[in-house]
């Protein structure tokens, strides 16, 4: 979930000042774009960790709706 190459993240645009892993302050090298808004992190592997987690979050609810659908085999 790292911002593309072509976006330039500020860490002035995010929506949050903390870390909501850690509780430590955000970095501009530890931004990431979500649902349209920019979002901090206090480091890389925080920004990683977020990103693993809406994933594994979008597969769980993608799942729900198939099995809800009655097109699981």
């Amino acid at each position: 979930m790292a911002p593309a190459s072509d976006t330039t993240l500020r860490i002035e645009d995010a929506v949050n000042d903390l870390c909501p892993w850690s509780g430590k302050p955000i970095v501009p090298e530890a931004l990431t774009l979500y649902n349209g808004a920019v979002v901090g992190f206090c480091d890389a592997a925080c920004r990683d960790k977020f990103a693993r987690a809406v994933a594994a979050f979008e597969d769980a609810l993608r799942a729900r709706r198939v099995a809800n659908a009655g097109l699981h085999q």
